[in-house]
């Protein structure tokens, strides 16, 4: 199991053209014995795993497998429900993101979290995007706000689209254009981390087209974790994948080894449909 943190000057190897077998070798996000606790209820068992910078890592499982409550102890989003405790330690640049020094709220500007629905703001397509670099006084002008706008709108694939239309609500757009739109308020604030809780879920087979397409770039520039309940998508995305069942992880490695040759007998029977 990959377990040793990385050190801050291997992470500068894996800079924007880090080739696929760089991205693979220094980890991110470096997780020791984590737990997950709703009340008296144990929902995630002492996981230990390494999480790769420039590139896509799919959890992936059957349905109340443990791999949406794992994803979001990597922003302390389980800090939000009421009985829950997460106990072991989370790395990332050998900062434990589980210290009570940790302000949450800072973590999550750089660890930005896209949902299982597209959620855009109640604002327009700019103040989608504008919020998070103002309410972390990330911009000192209009001039600085309207460029990291559109920068994360083209970087979310969307620029093209919504330019000439950016004070009609978010709400206005399509399903995979609010998706694509959270994606670029995620990125806004400049996060280090992207967590993806199964984003196309609710979309259609085209939309679902273009947000693999987008995954797929970023992994260029950030560290991405993907839920996703689809086999073929995380084998279509990812380049890691971990392997969930019953709160415990059973396997993780190359996405290419665990779909042609797992080692565990509970991941082959889970990708060949025996059970799941």
């Amino acid at each position: 199991m990959d377990t040793v943190g990385p050190a801050k000057a291997d992470l500068a190897l894996t800079g924007e053209g880090a080739d696929k077998t760089q991205a693979l070798t220094y980890p991110r996000i470096d997780c020791r014995n984590v737990s997950v606790y709703y009340d008296d209820k144990q929902a995630v068992f002492d996981v230990s795993l390494a999480i790769h910078d420039r590139a896509v890592t799919a959890l992936i499982g059957p349905s109340g497998c443990g791999k949406s409550t794992f994803l979001r102890c990597l922003n302390r989003m389980n800090d939000t429900i009421e009985g829950a405790k997460v106990t072991g330690d989370i790395f990332m640049e050998g900062e434990n993101i589980n210290s009570p020094d940790v302000d949450p709220v800072l973590l999550r500007s750089r660890v930005g979290m896209v949902f299982q629905k597209p959620n855009p703001f109640p604002k327009s397509i700019y103040d989608n995007i504008a919020y998070g670099p103002r309410i972390h006084g990330m911009v000192d002008s209009r001039e600085d706000l309207d460029a990291v706008v559109e920068k994360s709108l083209r970087r979310a694939g969307l620029w093209e689209e919504v330019k000439d239309r950016l004070s009609q609500p978010g709400t206005s757009l399509s399903g995979g254009q609010q998706q694509r739109l959270c994606i670029a308020r995620a990125i806004a604030v400049r996060p280090e981390v992207i967590l993806m809780d199964e984003p196309c879920s609710a979309l259609d087979p085209i939309a679902t087209a273009r947000i693999e397409e987008l995954i797929d770039e970023l992994r260029k520039r950030y560290c991405i974790v993907i839920v996703t309940h689809s086999m073929q998508q995380a084998a279509r995305v990812s380049q890691r994948t971990a392997f969930f069942h019953l709160g415990n992880l059973v396997e993780m490695g190359d996405t290419d080894q665990i779909f042609t040759n797992p080692r565990e007998r509970r991941t082959e029977d889970y990708i060949t449909g025996r059970f799941g």
